[in-house]
């Protein structure tokens, strides 16, 4: 019995002294920890997607010097100018919207469609972008009122081609003779 007490006596000894040394292990792994997650939320990269006719627009962003760039190409060297105009129009639409572009690095990834239909899915990417991170919903609303296009997608598709015809509608002359 005194055996099996002194035992447990010392058992309950080496637990206590390996606790603190599991405790101070455990510190600076939580100090390292939050080191991580304060670089993680230094290099956030804030993900859209955007649509229209046949193009599909892919935006990143993160905080920068301003730069805006589709398909790896500088916005601002862009031609025709056309095309440059309306990706950044969701930008110049007032002076919040220009604070806020300047501080970010925005990198747009677009395919499938004409250049017209790329360039509308790269602006509204843009404005995607700029309204998730203004951190309140006035941004979002002047958009909305000025444009509801640059929020929402194009949700337009080409119907299927049907029997009897060329295309989804159109269908073959009848002749008689």
């Amino acid at each position: 019995m005194e055996e099996s007490e002194a035992m447990a006596k010392k058992e309950e000894k080496a637990a206590e002294a390996q606790k603190p040394q599991e405790q101070q292990k455990e510190k600076p792994k939580k100090a390292a920890r939050t080191r991580k997650q304060a670089k993680k939320k230094e290099n956030t990269v804030t993900l859209v997607k955007s649509k229209r006719k046949r193009s599909i627009a892919r935006g990143t962003a993160r905080k920068g010097s301003g730069s805006i760039r589709v398909n790896g190409a500088n916005v601002f060297t862009m031609k025709p100018e056309e095309v440059k105009h309306e990706i950044l129009r969701p930008v110049y639409l007032n002076d919040m919207t220009k604070e806020i572009a300047n501080g970010l690095d925005i990198s747009i990834n677009v395919k499938g469609g004409g250049i017209s239909g790329q360039a509308q899915a790269s602006g509204s990417a843009v404005a995607k972008l700029i309204s998730k991170l203004a951190g309140s919903d006035t941004i979002r609303k002047e958009y909305m009122r000025y444009d509801r296009s640059l929020l929402k997608d194009d949700s337009r598709r080409v119907e299927p081609k049907k029997y009897l015809g060329p295309k989804a509608r159109a269908r073959n002359q009848t002749s008689y003779r």
